[in-house]
C-alpha cells in the first residue's frame, strides 16, 4: 500500500491477490483451528471467554471487511471509476481490525493457550480438517497464487535479517 500513499500506481492485482489469499486461507484453515483451540482454552479458563467471543466476532469482521476491500481492490485494476477515499477507507479498516486482532491472539490468547492447553488438546486443533489446504504455501500452490508465491520467494532471498548488535558489543 505504500505506493498508493505516495501516489504512485499501486499493484492492484497483487494486492488482491494478497488479501484473497488472507481470506480464503484463514476461512478454510487457520479460523477453524483457532476455533478449536479458543472452545478449549474457554474450557480450561472460563474467564478467557469475553476475549474469545470478541475474537471469533472479529472473524466475522474481517472477512465482511476483507470482502470490501477485495471488491475495491478488484474494482481498480479493472480501472473501474472508484472512490480513492472508498478504497483508502476499506484498507484501513481491515487493516486496523486485522493488526488489533493479532495483537490481541499474541498478548493475550496464545501466551495462556501455551500454558493450558495440553498436547492432546494441540493434537486436536492440528486434527482439525481444513476445509481446503493452503493455496500459497501449501504442497499444491494453486495456479493463481503461483506469481505471488514467486514473488514472496525472490523477496526471501534476498532478505537480510537485522543483526543484534547488542552480541557483537
Amino acid at each position: 500500500m505504500c505506493a498508493f500513499y505516495q501516489e504512485e500506481q499501486p499493484n492492484y492485482g497483487l494486492m488482491g491477490m494478497i488479501i484473497d489469499y488472507m481470506r480464503k486461507y484463514g476461512d478454510c484453515v487457520h479460523h477453524p483451528r483457532e476455533d478449536v483451540a479458543y472452545a478449549l482454552l474457554v474450557e480450561r479458563d472460563p474467564a478467557m471467554r469475553i476475549v474469545v467471543s470478541r475474537l471469533l466476532q472479529e472473524h466475522r469482521v474481517i472477512a465482511a471487511v476483507g470482502e470490501e476491500l477485495l471488491s475495491r481492490l478488484r474494482e481498480a485494476e479493472r480501472d473501474v471509476i472508484t472512490s480513492r477515499t472508498a478504497l483508502e477507507a476499506a484498507a484501513a479498516m481491515y487493516l486496523a481490525y486485522y493488526r488489533n486482532h493479532l495483537s490481541t491472539e499474541e498478548k493475550q490468547v496464545m501466551p495462556r493457550a501455551a500454558r493450558l492447553l495440553t498436547e492432546e488438546d494441540w493434537a486436536e486443533v492440528a486434527a482439525t480438517v481444513p476445509a481446503c489446504s493452503d493455496p500459497l504455501f501449501g504442497e499444491n500452490v494453486h495456479e493463481r497464487f503461483a506469481a505471488l508465491r514467486k514473488q514472496i520467494d525472490g523477496e526471501a532471498s534476498t532478505f537480510t535479517p537485522l543483526t543484534d548488535h547488542r552480541e557483537s558489543a
